[in-house]
């Protein structure tokens, strides 16, 4: 009896994933930009992604009180609150609120205030 494990092949562990009720041979949706110099209509609520795949991907740097202050909130959410988010989604919610007061405020919004203190 052999003591080797069989472990998967890299096509098992790199294969293509489709977006759900999509099949994987459609043609990719075409948006349309608006090529005049209006601005576009301010969406009328965000809300936070959620628990979805995320085709981007962006980096943020912070500092180390910073990023023990999102984990305090994420222990704190799950303690008191019963919600389990990692800190991505925590992130996510939280550039929502901040865009969704701009759109609702503009220059009288939280983000404008908290960037021209800077």
């Amino acid at each position: 009896m052999s003591r080797r494990v069989r472990v998967p092949a890299a096509d098992d562990l790199f294969r293509p994933t489709a977006v759900p009720d999509q099949p994987e041979d459609a043609a990719p949706e075409v948006v349309e930009l608006p090529t005049t110099k209006e601005t576009p209509a301010k969406p009328k609520g965000r809300t936070a992604s959620g628990r979805v795949k995320h085709d981007e991907k962006m980096t943020v740097y912070v500092t180390s009180d910073e990023l023990i202050d999102l984990e305090h909130a994420r222990l704190e959410l799950r303690r008191h609150h019963g919600i389990a988010a990692d800190r991505g989604r925590i992130v996510r919610a939280a550039i929502a609120m901040a865009l969704a007061d701009l759109d609702a405020h503009g220059e009288d919004s939280s983000l404008v205030r908290r960037l021209t203190e800077a």
